[in-house]
């Protein structure tokens, strides 16, 4: 099974490091493991980028059919140009990549459109690195996980596979129904704590902050090695609602030094600029550590982390094409622009 995680060796307790706002990923410590994902099998990784490329072909066949035969001209640029705002990839980014893109030309003379188009997969590669890290686990006992995002972003589901891998990989997990508000939220999260094996902490009405409390002192109590919370889905724009979020947020720090120790938001891949726009607010609000892309399939653009690596780069955890649990992967900057542009 394909490992998402970074697993930090067993040492003595130290006080647990305030959750700060993201950064770009930095040299690993020499004391910690090498951060590449385990090597999947060939066949395994060859069906994840079908199925990538797949979910990405409506950007990819837009962008590549611009190169073909094509004159290394101002037309050229302008329909690509065009191209990457379709893409969602926002005005910032796509002049930024244009910008770049002419200078590179210029300056290694680039006359034909298949050096062009190697030039441009190299400069999304170099902007989207920094998008990658792993999800570290074990610095803390529990580590206890806020996860946002609007309704319909895949916010549940995404928890449910998250939860399955961590068990996969030896971790115990503890999940929370913080999601008060929606209809048969709590039961959808209970289907999964009952699929997995999995206790959900959890009550018929109650208040978001008094769950996802009891949640923390509970895996603290037993042990846990992971406290997963299932926040209500809301708009950036009910900031009565984002508000309570904060109070969540609040209370998890009062129930354990350091909580949330990552602060997540799922977001619809299919939404375009609107995801942009949620990434900025709700990392305003909470300071995010991660993020998690969701439904990149069928008619996903992608373009959207290009614009999210200029105007916020909040890491980037996982990305997924599916429902299946393999649907969920890590994102790697490399894989993820190969499937954009092949």
């Amino acid at each position: 099974m394909f490992s998402f995680f970074k697993k930090k060796p067993v040492a003595p307790e130290a006080p647990a490091a305030p959750v700060v706002a993201p950064a770009p990923i930095a040299a690993p410590a020499p004391d910690l493991p090498d951060l590449l994902p385990i090597e999947e099998p060939a066949e395994k990784k060859q069906s994840w980028m079908a199925r990538l490329k797949a979910g990405l072909s409506k950007t990819s066949n837009n962008l590549s059919v611009l190169f073909v035969g094509a004159k290394i001209d101002d037309d050229l640029y302008d329909e690509l140009e065009a191209a990457l705002l379709m893409a969602d990839a926002g005005v910032d980014a796509t002049t930024y990549l244009l910008d770049a893109l002419k200078r590179k030309v210029k300056e290694d003379k680039l006359l034909d459109a298949a050096a062009v188009k190697a030039a441009l997969k190299q400069l999304l590669i170099e902007l989207l690195t920094p998008l990658e890290h792993p999800f570290e686990l074990g610095r803390h006992t529990p580590t206890v996980m806020m996860i946002s995002g609007v309704n319909g972003a895949g916010k549940t589901t995404t928890i449910g596979k998250l939860a399955k891998h961590m068990q996969t990989h030896g971790q115990s997990v503890l999940l929370a129904a913080g999601d008060t508000f929606r209809a048969a939220a709590r039961e959808q999260l209970m289907v999964w704590g009952q699929r997995n094996n999995i206790t959900v902490i959890s009550q018929a009405s109650g208040d978001p902050a008094a769950v996802s409390f009891d949640a923390v002192q509970s895996g603290k109590a037993k042990g846990m090695d992971v406290v997963m919370i299932d926040t209500a889905g809301r708009l950036p724009t009910q900031l009565h609602l984002m508000e309570e979020l904060k109070k969540v947020q609040r209370v998890l720090g009062k129930g354990m030094d350091g909580a949330p120790h990552e602060t997540l938001l799922v977001i619809d891949g299919n939404t375009g600029q609107n995801a942009l726009a949620q990434v900025k607010a709700f990392d305003d609000a909470l300071k995010l550590t991660g993020l998690v892309i969701t439904k990149l399939d069928g008619t996903a653009k992608g373009g959207v982390l290009a614009a999210i690596a200029r105007v916020r780069p909040v890491p980037v955890y996982f990305i997924g094409v599916g429902e299946k649990i393999e649907d969920l992967q890590p994102f790697v900057a490399a894989e993820f622009v190969e499937a954009l542009l092949g």
